[in-house]
């Protein structure tokens, strides 16, 4: 999980998934010895955007995630302004519906 972006209005989190191995268990009533291979598991990777001043988030993932990270490329090669980060924030605010819970 990785913080990128902070202001009084926003907050950006990059929520990392990763892909778990599991052991497959071995047939038991094989008498023979079967090694065990991972199995992963589907890693999810998301965007948690907070708008403070709503009390409200939203989490990105699949194709809004992939969307999310195309802004987030663009920014890389182009340094916008606090403004237009605000801005496409504020877009994607719009589909907040979780009150922030603080556990």
């Amino acid at each position: 999980m990785h913080t990128l972006y902070d202001s009084d209005t926003y907050s950006v989190t990059h929520m990392l998934a990763n892909a778990v191995a599991a052991d497959v268990a071995s047939d038991a009533k094989n008498a023979r010895s079967v090694p065990t291979r991972p199995v992963l598991t589907l890693a999810r990777h998301g965007f948690e955007i907070v708008d403070k001043r709503a009390g409200k988030e939203v989490y990105l993932d699949g194709s809004w995630a992939e969307l999310f990270q195309q802004h987030i490329s663009a920014w890389q090669q182009n340094t916008p302004t606090q403004e237009e980060v605000e801005d496409t924030l504020e877009r994607y605010a719009e589909l907040a519906q979780n009150p922030v819970v603080v556990h």
